[in-house]
């Protein structure tokens, strides 16, 4: 891939707005969030559950379940508003130039039906191929996914294979028509840590052969280290951070990203030293009646009448380095 390809935004976010109408009252689940992803790379989108990154994603989708709504900003992808296209459209997109692997696997296999069955059809529908050849391709898609034994899966149903075997079904189906963007909500969660680091090391992989960009949905710091190439970091709603991975674990200046690194266990310390996890005090607050000013400040310890009163504007630092933060240029973090 040439420099201005990779450097091209596949993806540009801008001030988008989901809310969830409910009878408690209006769940700012997703408010007010710009970011961009560049063509074939790997962005993590972390933050601790109830932060947004799933309805995040379902909002590029546009299936956002109901009572959600998006109710504003844009999504621009390969140039066009997708917040303009129609139902129709959208459906030639998703699966096709968009795909997403969701976090259960067993949520969104079909259980009466086979391996091979699911994911032909799908291929069928969107590329017109017959039977001999999608299955053809589907057979050679499960094979580099490694999925063992990919000829005899075909013919299996979903309750037949492992949790881990699921995970690369699921993997396999969502690259069915090489999509320029795949969406990945936390695709290791549910699967025990031999499995995930090969997973892991999968989806590296196909990043490299298919060329396609990642948004990675996590919590998991570690994974972000693994895996990202720039990382954008949510709380409540709101973006607090963007910056590429290395300036994200050696200069965050948000505190709730610098809290979310420091609760992640380090492995350059000696043996002789004693390493202390730090906990991130409180809880994340209600998206109904979130706090005034800037959200994360009744769990920071740097806080003060600004941070309470005024929401922070995102800002660039240095260049690529976002923060929303009154403090981003003051605070000097300490190991």
């Amino acid at each position: 891939m040439s420099e201005t390809q990779s450097s091209e935004k596949l993806l540009k976010v801008e001030n988008l707005v989901t809310y969830f109408y409910t009878s408690s009252g209006v769940v700012k689940a997703v408010d007010d969030i710009t970011f961009d992803i560049k063509r074939g790379e790997v962005v993590g989108l972390v933050g601790e559950s109830g932060s947004g990154k799933s309805v995040t994603c379902l909002s590029i989708l546009r299936t956002v379940p109901r009572p959600g709504k998006i109710v504003g900003g844009k999504i621009i992808f390969k140039g066009s508003n997708l917040l303009e296209k129609s139902e129709t459209e959208m459906q030639k997109i998703r699966g096709k130039e968009i795909s997403m692997i969701f976090q259960n696997p067993a949520f969104s296999l079909n259980p009466i039906c086979t391996i091979g069955e699911q994911l032909v059809e799908i291929l069928r529908w969107h590329t017109g191929l017959n039977k001999e050849e999608a299955a053809e391709r589907v057979i050679k898609l499960l094979k580099a996914v490694k999925l063992p034994d990919p000829e005899r899966r075909f013919n299996q149903y979903p309750h037949e294979l492992s949790g881990g075997m699921k995970q690369r079904v699921v993997i396999a189906r969502a690259l069915l028509c090489n999509p320029s963007l795949l969406l990945a909500d936390e695709p290791t969660t549910n699967v025990d840590t031999t499995v995930q680091a090969q997973l892991l090391n999968l989806l590296n992989d196909l990043k490299r052969d298919f060329g396609m960009a990642i948004l990675f949905v996590t919590h998991d710091m570690g994974i972000v280290a693994q895996l990202t190439n720039r990382v954008i970091v949510l709380y409540c709603g709101k973006v607090c951070e963007i910056a590429d991975t290395e300036t994200i674990f050696s200069e965050a200046r948000h505190p709730y990203t610098k809290a979310l690194i420091s609760s992640v266990p380090r492995f350059d310390y000696k043996v002789s030293q004693r390493q202390k996890l730090k906990v991130i005090e409180g809880s994340i607050p209600d998206p109904i009646s979130p706090p005034s000013g800037c959200r994360f400040h009744p769990r920071c310890s740097y806080a003060d009448a600004v941070c309470k009163s005024k929401v922070p504007e995102p800002r660039e630092l240095e260049p690529g380095h976002i923060v929303a933060c009154h403090h981003a240029g003051e605070i000097k973090w300490s190991d």
